[in-house]
């Protein structure tokens, strides 16, 4: 009987899990190294599953009940913001073998993770990982600041066998894009006032010519303005997913 019982939990939690990942969109891509599965959870929040290593970028609870989705081998933090760095999707997503890359200003909050600078690289399980700036230079805040400061927030490029993928964080077009090279996929934000319009993220394209470019974190973007932008600048594909 207890056996019975047992299995009808399982078997309820297996059909639940993959109800709820089911709700959300997926595409795949074919490496050199394997298959590369991107799943959108919403927001700023990205799931790969790459040889069965699970990585997460910027967990936030409210897209997503983390509880019923795979545990993390890596989880990558771009910035401290809340809807970034939340610790409370962090800790259901962890395990004792989850490695955690952040931030110096996230490891002030956080300190077992891999602590990664603008222009700093680590291979870590096998992967590359480089991590880029993220700021604005227009938007700001009322008292002048802005929204995301120089040398604070990270993005970054990760290799996946022959392909090279660049989660942009929290940023604007800045300059150091132009020294950004060979990207196959990028996800550029595209929320307001926060980070870019669709003109900046046009713009962005064109400083470093990524093969496939998924805005996110988009809000309430009209993303059709930025697919109207980029239709006739040859070699980029614009995809537009749930974010």
């Amino acid at each position: 009987m207890i056996k019975i019982l047992l299995f009808t939990v399982l078997f309820a939690y297996f059909i639940f899990s993959v109800s709820a990942q089911g709700r959300f969109e997926i595409d795949n891509v074919i490496t050199s190294a394997g298959n590369l599965k991107i799943t959108f959870l919403g927001h700023g929040s990205l799931m790969f599953t790459f040889n069965e290593m699970v990585i997460y970028v910027d967990p936030y609870s409210r897209v997503a009940d983390y509880s019923v989705l795979p545990k993390a081998d890596l989880i990558l933090i771009t910035h401290e913001h809340n809807d970034h760095f939340d610790l409370s999707a962090i800790n259901v997503l962890s395990t004792e073998n989850t490695k955690l890359i952040l931030t110096e200003t996230c490891a002030k909050r956080l300190s077992n993770g891999v602590i990664m600078r603008n222009g700093d690289v680590q291979i870590i399980n096998d992967l590359k990982f480089e991590a880029v700036p993220a700021y604005n230079i227009i938007h700001k805040r009322d008292n002048g600041q802005p929204f995301h400061p120089r040398g604070v927030g990270n993005g970054y490029i990760i290799t996946f066998g022959d392909k090279r993928i660049y989660i942009a964080g929290d940023t604007e077009n800045i300059p150091e894009m132009k020294t950004i090279k060979d990207i196959d996929i990028a996800f550029l934000p595209m929320n307001l006032p926060y980070t870019m319009t669709p003109e900046m993220v046009t713009d962005a394209v064109k400083m470093f010519n990524p093969k496939i470019i998924y805005p996110y974190h988009y809000g309430n973007t009209d993303t059709s303005k930025l697919v109207e932008l980029l239709k006739d600048y040859q070699g980029v594909e614009v995809r537009i997913r749930k974010m």
